[in-house]
């Protein structure tokens, strides 16, 4: 089992999000918290998947003079991608209507990317999920945002929440990459480092 594996090594997760945390503790795996703040900010020519990439691999740096040989940290980035654009998260109740608006009746994708960084070695991979939305009304857009303040959540929306329970009507891929870390990929990636 992985966890067997990763007692010699330190797990560091880059992340002050309560879902991450929660589904490391649920795949049994022991890890500490740190977080450095980064500015998240990528090249516009970066396209998809090449976003979320950039975004997970930039917020590794600051730590990469401190870890020991045996940190793995890892840090990760999700984007909602619609409509040939990265939809982040919502800068007030507008932004976020604008952007469910947008999704009502449509189809669009969410990337996750995560890096695992250690001493010597970098490697980053990503999920992709897609998810359809029925068409919202504006009520119910209004509710959700209002009820649920969706302004820490790409694309302005957490799939466990109520508006995925009313309004999605499909999704293809990962449903926890959704929620925003695709967790059959950090326990093959982690085992793949750890064995190798």
């Amino acid at each position: 089992m992985l966890s067997n594996h990763l007692t010699k090594y330190n797990i560091i997760l880059a992340s002050g999000s309560p879902r991450r945390q929660q589904f490391f503790k649920d795949l049994g795996i022991d890890f500490e918290v740190r977080l450095k703040p980064v500015n998240e900010v990528f090249p516009e020519t970066l396209y998809s998947h090449e976003i979320s990439d950039y975004l997970a691999e930039l917020k590794s740096e600051p730590f990469l003079y401190e870890l020991k040989d045996t940190d793995i940290l890892i840090t990760s980035d999700t984007i909602v991608w619609h409509q040939e654009k990265a939809l982040g998260k919502p800068k007030d109740f507008k932004d976020a209507f604008q952007m469910l608006q947008a999704m009502s009746g449509q189809t669009h994708d969410v990337i996750t990317s995560v890096c695992f960084t250690t001493k010597t070695t970098q490697k980053t991979v990503h999920s992709k999920t897609s998810v359809t939305f029925k068409s919202l009304t504006e009520a119910e857009i209004t509710y959700y945002i209002e009820t649920f303040k969706p302004y820490d959540k790409a694309g302005a929306y957490g799939i466990q929440e109520w508006i995925g329970h009313i309004g999605i009507t499909h999704i293809e891929g990962s449903y926890f990459n959704v929620v925003g870390l695709p967790t059959h990929l950090v326990y093959e990636t982690l085992n793949t480092i750890v064995t190798s």
